[in-house]
């Protein structure tokens, strides 16, 4: 039987990330405006979120995803490598591809999915990565 290995420390900063990368994904110095207007959302319909429950279910959600993608990359022959190339490869050719399907059914723009899209790749491409290294 092979090794296999979860550093529990990592899959809690990956978790983190999440929160850290959409921080700056959809700020103002990228792509927040764009995402407001395709989502048709105000200022203050975003101001009326409950940040603990957005955020919390967030972080959980993010848990979850992370320990899914340490568990694939549990074995003892991942390396950073190979981390980032399976994060990318979850990201992109499974979770922004479905997410895009998604998009085309419900008419949704093509900025609207690359926006979004493009934040799952890099989100499970950086997870990938932190999994590989952090051994």
């Amino acid at each position: 039987m092979e090794q296999f290995h979860i550093n529990h420390w990592a899959v809690l900063v990956c978790a983190a990330a999440n929160l850290l990368l959409g921080a700056i994904w959809y700020s103002p110095l990228l792509f927040y405006k764009a995402w407001q207007a395709e989502n048709k959302l105000t200022d203050e319909q975003l101001k009326a979120i409950n940040p603990a429950k957005v955020y919390g279910t967030t972080f959980v959600l993010s848990l979850i995803m992370s320990y899914n993608m340490a568990f694939f990359l549990g074995d003892n022959k991942t390396d950073m490598a190979w981390g980032t190339a399976a994060g990318f490869l979850a990201g992109f050719g499974w979770a922004s591809l479905i997410f895009v399907v998604i998009g085309l059914f419900e008419q949704r723009t093509w900025r609207y999915m690359l926006i979004n899209g493009g934040f799952i790749t890099v989100y499970f491409t950086l997870i990938g990565f932190i999994l590989g290294a952090w051994r």
